[in-house]
């Protein structure tokens, strides 16, 4: 093969070794830093919402870190419970609780935009 022919292939290859995988580790933008009531959020977070909303994102439910709903809405959903989505009474899941796992969603969010690490 000439080197007429063989530099275009190099540079396919090259160009091909660089589409790698979407990024599923750390964000970007660095750890996210927690106030101590978002950081109870996420400890509640982790045990109630986590197998349906992984880090926020859409699994078994929809996406939280898009969702520009007031808390009060936020809120009332999860104590009745809307679709699939299974209610959470006082009983489970605390009235300060609920209000730790907003403050969580809320920095989640946040995090989304910022820039760093």
């Amino acid at each position: 093969m000439s080197a007429g022919r063989i530099a275009p292939l190099l540079i396919a290859a090259g160009l091909t070794v660089g589409c790698g995988q979407a990024r599923r580790s750390e964000p970007l933008m660095g750890p996210l830093a927690l106030q101590s009531d978002a950081e109870q959020g996420r400890t509640t977070f982790m045990k109630y919402c986590q197998p349906c909303h992984p880090g926020g994102e859409a699994g078994l439910g929809p996406s939280l870190n898009d969702k520009a709903l007031p808390t009060f809405l936020k809120k009332f959903q999860v104590r009745q419970g809307i679709g699939s989505m299974p209610s959470f009474s006082e009983a489970e899941i605390s009235d300060q609780q609920l209000d730790d796992i907003m403050a969580y969603l809320k920095a989640l969010r946040g995090h989304e935009g910022e820039p760093g690490g």
